[in-house]
């Protein structure tokens, strides 16, 4: 078939039928949700054939043609930016280019000058270029599976994640594009619970906050944040939103009377939308955080989040842990993280799925605790770090989940997040002797373990030692 008239008919018939919104408002309600039925099928079917298009100008534009490859012949810098010149955004444009690689490669196209079939690059893709060739498989689906498998890796096959995809594909018909990302995502992980910490570390270095001024005058802020972030942020932005704050608006008749009388006529009579509420909060928490006392910690009444982890994940100290409300897994590292420095609640499930251990009680430093540890460390104790106590989280010297540790100021010293990071993650350690506390790095950074020292970094305390009074 020759391809260019024939899309051109298409074009061509598809232009013929009205656009016209009150052809739409005559049609009876079977008739109308048929059309739904089609236009959705054409759209797809235009995606399909766009992102085969698109295939093609990547492997006519690959990197080895240079200036004479496709796209630079026709004055675009990459193989996307010419697909977006055909009225795509970017973020399609890179899609329809992904999933038409993924097509060509797996249709196996001989060399028309050598007759030679390269080799696949992607095998386990095989399946995902397949199913879109057939029209089984829409272009948004194709990029949520192969994004959610990602690549093989040394613990982790090309043929694994080829069953998963395989899989997957089957079951596509049924399921949205974000559906099926997240079941290729776990597919992933549970082939990979040790890749589930590097992932997390991939999430972590994406993280940017970038503010754009705006011709009418308004600023807009895009936070990109990795899990653990997210996870603290949405729990405030809960709290922001809860009817309590004034957030949604309504308030059950019991709540209209009473002590809670003067709080709903309070939320009621509140004009801002829930947006401007949350905005609002936002900038309170910045302000009241950028005139705190660096002395002084911000850990008290701060987000808790809640750790889900499976009871043998938490005796192994390995696997996969969640963050509520997240969908991304984390390290157990990092909920063993989390749960030291006060910043969740823990609860484990047993093999049947049933919740083990909410935690103990006293996990977290008081705000005297934290007060007097400020005070006698004077930020983080990190040898060579600079950080003041306001950027510091409460370490607990024994772990409290794995050592059984208690909530003692002799057992808490301070560690900004970055350090904190690299105490539970890498495998360091601490001893204390009396009031002095010693670093033990992993034999990764020293084969020998030579503590290091890590003195207070507070002049006020140190002077009272020399001078021999006790804090």
């Amino acid at each position: 078939m020759d391809l260019e008239p024939a899309l051109a008919a298409a074009l061509a018939s598809l232009e013929s039928v009205p656009s016209d919104p009150r052809a739409l408002r005559a049609l009876d309600p079977a008739s109308f949700e048929r059309v739904v039925a089609l236009s959705g099928r054409i759209v797809r079917a235009a995606q399909t054939r766009h992102a085969v298009v698109a295939g093609e100008v990547a492997w006519r534009s690959r990197p080895e043609l240079g200036s004479a490859g496709l796209a630079q012949q026709a004055g675009h810098r990459t193989p996307e930016a010419m697909i977006r010149a055909s009225g795509l955004t970017a973020r399609d444009a890179s899609t329809a280019v992904r999933v038409g690689r993924t097509v060509h490669d797996a249709a196996k196209i001989a060399d028309l000058a050598s007759g030679v079939v390269p080799p696949d690059p992607r095998p386990w893709l095989a399946a995902i270029g397949l199913a879109v060739a057939a029209g089984r498989l829409s272009v948004q689906a194709a990029e949520a599976v192969s994004s959610g498998v990602g690549s093989p890796s040394e613990v982790v096959s090309a043929e694994a994640l080829g069953a998963i995809v395989a899989r997957l594909v089957e079951a596509a018909a049924d399921l949205e594009p974000d559906r099926l990302w997240r079941l290729a995502r776990d597919a992933r992980d549970e082939l990979d619970d040790e890749g589930v910490a590097e992932r997390e570390e991939q999430r972590r270095q994406r993280r940017s906050l970038t503010v754009y001024r705006q011709p009418d005058g308004m600023v807009r802020l895009v936070w990109l944040m990795d899990t653990e972030t997210a996870a603290v942020v949405c729990d405030l932005l809960d709290r922001a939103n809860s009817p309590r704050r004034g957030g949604p608006r309504f308030v059950s008749a019991p709540g209209r009377a009473g002590r809670n009388a003067e709080l709903a006529r309070r939320i009621e009579a509140d004009e801002r939308s829930t947006e401007q509420i949350a905005s609002d909060t936002f900038a309170q928490l910045l302000q009241a955080g950028s005139t705190v006392d660096d002395g002084q910690l911000l850990g008290s009444g701060g987000a808790v989040v809640r750790v889900l982890v499976s009871e043998a994940d938490a005796r192994n100290r390995r696997g996969r842990a969640f963050l509520d409300g997240q969908s991304e897994a984390v390290s157990v590292a990092t909920a063993e993280r989390l749960a030291c420095s006060g910043a969740s609640s823990e609860l484990v499930f047993s093999p049947e799925g049933h919740p083990l251990d909410l935690g103990r009680e006293k996990r977290l430093f008081n705000r005297a605790q934290r007060r007097a540890l400020a005070a006698r460390d004077g930020g983080c104790r990190w040898p060579g770090c600079d950080r003041p106590a306001s950027w510091t989280e409460a370490h607990h010297v024994q772990f409290w989940k794995r050592d059984n540790g208690s909530t003692d100021i002799a057992d808490g010293i301070l560690f900004c997040r970055h350090h904190h990071l690299l105490l539970h993650n890498f495998g360091w350690e601490i001893r204390r002797s009396g009031s002095r506390y010693w670093l033990i790095p992993p034999t990764t950074v020293d084969p020998d373990r030579q503590p290091r020292n890590m003195p207070s970094r507070s002049r006020a305390y140190l002077s009272l030692m020399r001078a021999g009074v006790g804090l």
